[in-house]
């Protein structure tokens, strides 16, 4: 480049890396540089339903850890162990990364090279699995490995129910039958009884009121009668938790009737032959193809108080069974879903061809008249068409946690736990291998109030899996309303994600104090954890709501000083008292320890 330089007048050559490239091109053509807004919707993501066990692996075990963190920074923020996390943390990584496998695991799926490289890609995902589970128990472990002498020792069946959360929550608690050996009765901190159930597998389900965030309440199992409220009943094809209501098809299983205490209607839209948690399974890229599952036989599950449920089980194209369980608690205002797919590997002569492509969905039909789809993608909501870059993929879509159908009046917000991709106004998630033809694709979202799960595909021609087969479990919960408020949708899907975890109490008091409150309440903490220095804990906040909020943080001890960072976990600047979180947007502070 030198020689060429003294020889030549241009072009001339400048070693560079990337920042220096890009500022150039800032500065000599960024005034003409088109502006564009929206979500870049990605192509590639339909890989993820190739493994969807894997996948819903690990959108658990990334959960977990954020859980762990949390307990840590609560509990015993000396010993976090940071190369612990790190490592856990790149276990999820590695397995979300894009390559999943050979270049020939489609064309040659039982290759040595495909078999292999495909085990070192589970690994990862096992990996983060076992991690964070000993991570979270970990940090749910005694404050101190040998109390001192005459330290309090916690009598048998008291319990403390340590939320993970910036925001109070009333949920649903489920102990082991060994946990729970004390009884049926359970009461709070105060004496005062609390919802109990024993289910039908001998664990013990209670109903844990006013945990406070970022801090503990206890509990005590005793010996003695369930407390009753009110009640949740399942019957024939009906399930009522006193708020919301549903009704099965006695052929299908799909849920025909959905409805609401004080909404007027059905939230099922059945004018279309189909109905919610409909399931929807073809071969190839036809989707009227389509089938549903076989005559279900229905059966109660949970027969309350507390809990109720339907158990519907069927055949079902694809699967050796199909086990389907709707749940509701009693007072609740929303239905549990819980699928279990036990899939058969589809026998194909070649996976590359249209008879060895296969598409499993769960169809989810809204009654929601003229009312508006927003999903939630990774810090943000997006509405599909309106929110999208021209050169957007609009045949599928991916979700964080929820996707919401709403009208000015009511709505429904859907959460999805396990699967992530999702097809909208159709099954349109029908283009087989990679697709060089841009004439191809679906060019407009119409609005709709339709999603489809599509659960489990082998679409694509390279790196992903070829079939599937085994059990796999698809959860998702409805949760009718009135006014959509995201970062109340967020609240609720995040707290079936990171659940409120039990454990025997340790020590004499429970941290029933918050470690810290952050207001106004469209702005949740999105992480808090002890710093990699051990100095400081570090905190990111999310503003939920969709619109910039003037934010300030209440802390059970004052911090040194609060400070503005980043990923770096670095002191940055001095943090003044109220911050502005802007809409969708994320900052993190470093609070450092008293």
């Amino acid at each position: 480049m030198k020689d060429w330089n003294a020889k030549y007048a241009w072009p001339r050559f400048i070693i560079a890396g990337t920042s220096e490239a890009f500022r150039a091109l800032e500065q000599r053509y960024g005034d003409k540089l088109p502006v564009v807004r929206g979500d870049w919707t990605p192509y590639w993501e339909d890989g993820a339903g190739s493994s969807a066990v894997e996948t819903a692996m690990n959108r658990g075990s990334s959960d977990r850890l954020a859980q762990a963190e949390t307990v840590f920074a609560m509990l015993k923020p000396s010993a976090y162990p940071v190369a612990r996390f790190e490592e856990a943390w790149n276990n999820v990584l590695l397995y979300s990364e894009h390559t999943w496998g050979a270049d020939c695991s489609v064309s040659q799926p039982e290759n040595q090279k495909t078999r292999e490289q495909w085990e070192i890609k589970k690994s990862y995902a096992d990996a983060a699995d076992t991690k964070s589970r000993e991570l979270l128990e970990q940090a749910l472990a005694e404050r101190t490995s040998s109390p001192p002498a005459g330290a309090f020792t916690a009598k048998p069946g008291l319990l403390e129910v340590i939320n993970t959360l910036s925001w109070p929550r009333t949920e649903l608690v489920v102990l082991s039958r060994e946990r729970s050996a004390a009884g049926d009765h359970v009461v709070n901190d105060r004496g005062t009884p609390v919802p109990s159930q024993r289910l039908s597998n001998g664990e013990l389900a209670f109903l844990a009121k006013d945990v406070p965030p970022l801090a503990a309440r206890r509990f005590t199992v005793s010996a003695g009668k369930p407390h009753v409220e009110s009640r949740a009943t399942a019957e024939g094809t009906t399930l009522d938790s006193g708020v919301v209501r549903l009704r099965v098809d006695e052929q299908t299983g799909g849920v025909i009737q959905l409805a609401m205490q004080g909404i007027d209607g059905n939230f099922a839209d059945t004018s279309g032959g189909e109905s919610l948690n409909d399931y929807r399974y073809f071969i190839g890229d036809n989707p009227a193809a389509a089938q549903r599952n076989g005559p279900v036989k229905i059966s109660v599950g949970e027969r309350g108080p507390l809990i109720a449920s339907l158990i519907l089980e069927s055949d079902a194209p694809g699967c050796e069974q199909l086990r389907r369980e709707l749940r509701v608690v009693a007072g609740g205002d929303y239905v549990e879903i819980i699928n279990l797919v036990i899939k058969t590997r589809l026998a194909a002569e070649s996976y590359k061809k249209p008879s060895g492509k296969e598409s499993l969905n769960f169809a989810f039909p809204f009654n929601v008249p003229d009312g508006e789809i927003l999903l939630d993608i990774p810090l943000g909501a997006m509405r599909p068409e309106l929110d999208q870059m021209p050169s957007a993929c609009k045949n599928w879509f991916t979700v964080g946690r929820w996707a919401d159908v709403s009208n000015p009046d009511f709505g429904v917000t859907w959460v999805t736990l396990d699967a992530p991709l999702v097809q909208v106004g159709g099954l349109t998630a029908n283009l087989l291998e990679s697709q060089t033809n841009p004439d191809v694709w679906r060019t407009r979202v119409d609005r709709t109030q339709k999603l489809y799960s599509w659960a489990m595909n082998n679409h694509w021609g390279t790196n992903y899996r070829a079939y599937q087969e085994g059990p796999t479990v698809f959860r998702f919960i409805l949760r009718p309303h009135r006014r959509l408020d995201p970062a109340e949708a967020t609240r609720f899907a995040t707290g079936f994600s990171q659940p409120l975890l039990a454990r025997p109490a340790i020590g004499n008091e429970s941290p029933a104090t918050p470690l810290l409150r952050v207001e106004p309440a469209g702005v949740i903490t999105l992480a808090l954890k002890p710093s990699d220095d051990g100095k400081a804990l570090i905190v990111r906040l999310f503003g939920a709501s969709g619109k910039t909020e003037n934010t300030k943080l209440f802390w059970a001890a004052t911090p040194k000083q609060v400070w503005l960072s980043d990923t770096s976990e670095q002191p940055l600047e001095r943090a003044s008292e109220t911050i502005d979180i802007p809409a969708w947007g994320v900052l993190t502070l470093r609070a450092e320890l008293p």
